[in-house]
């Protein structure tokens, strides 16, 4: 059984038809209202905060043990730990990046924060997760679940619209994300329609504030393990538009929603954070010089 359906066979366990509507109200909810407009749901610039309310199944692909969970507004969610082994500049990541190339007009499910309260974990029989969810109380980070979205296979050759593979290489190269690669794409196909996903290993230069001007004008050398690289023939087409989306309010917007207690100095942070992606986009025509 695919990792996909086996996650779906846990939920159905879980989630028995009609079990939703003896905790959810009758009267839409935010995420019901977002479930009929998708267009407005992807493309939020402030996340929205909501509260865990129940614990569903561990993801264990990932290092950072994320788990799939119930939210207050009766929607599920992805949620990555705090408390993980990564720390909180692995979420700083997630959020900034993912709202990046949402700007760009790639797809990224819905990012949230969410509050997480120790309580969760309480019947949780596996010592480990009882610990991630003690050690993540308080505020934390969710995608939008997916439901029955399968993972991006390179072996299967599905062609990508090489207007979409040249923004997402561009992106990648922009906020310096590694992992995604044919190894582990981290992309979703849900309703035909390719996704962009964990970003957390993206901005590496935020563990290591030193010569900050020198790494915002490094050429991106991982980018030639970028899994849609061979079908990104348009990167030169679409480079200057991406670059005009990116505006220093823009960017800035997408800051001011990274919490303050996932940073430390967090406004001196934001403005090294801006200055990084503002000498970033000058130096865009050297990010594909050692593809």
């Amino acid at each position: 059984m695919s990792p996909s359906n086996a996650i779906s066979s846990r939920l159905t366990q879980v989630h028995p038809a009609g079990s939703f509507s003896f905790r959810c109200p009758v009267i839409p909810t935010v995420k019901s209202i977002y479930a009929t407009a998708a267009l407005a749901r992807y493309n939020l610039t402030v996340p929205r905060t909501v509260a865990a309310t129940r614990y569903v199944t561990p993801l264990r692909e990932g290092g950072s043990l994320p788990a799939i969970v119930e939210a207050d507004d009766c929607g599920l969610y992805v949620l990555k730990f705090r408390g993980a082994g990564q720390g909180p500049l692995a979420l700083v990541a997630e959020l900034v990046a993912g709202e990046i190339g949402r700007a760009l007009g790639l797809m990224v499910p819905e990012i949230v924060l969410m509050e997480v309260d120790p309580v969760l974990g309480r019947n949780e029989p596996d010592h480990e997760i009882r610990e991630l969810i003690l050690a993540s109380a308080g505020l934390n980070l969710a995608l939008d679940y997916l439901p029955g979205s399968v993972m991006f296979d390179p072996a299967a050759r599905i062609p990508v619209d090489p207007v979409i593979a040249s923004k997402a290489v561009w992106f990648d190269a922009f906020v310096t994300n590694v992992d995604r690669t044919a190894r582990n794409p981290n992309l979703l196909w849900w309703h035909k329609t390719l996704y962009f996903i964990d970003h957390g290993a993206s901005l590496y230069f935020h563990h290591d504030w030193k010569d900050l001007d020198r790494k915002a004008e490094r050429p991106f050398a991982a980018i030639r393990n970028h899994v849609l690289l061979s079908q990104a023939t348009r990167i030169d087409e679409v480079a200057e538009g991406l670059k005009s989306l990116l505006t220093r309010d823009v960017l800035a917007d997408i800051l001011a929603g990274v919490p303050d207690g996932w940073l430390c100095d967090p406004e001196e942070k934001r403005q090294g954070y801006l200055s990084y992606f503002m000498r970033r986009l000058n130096a865009a025509p050297k990010f594909f010089q050692d593809a």
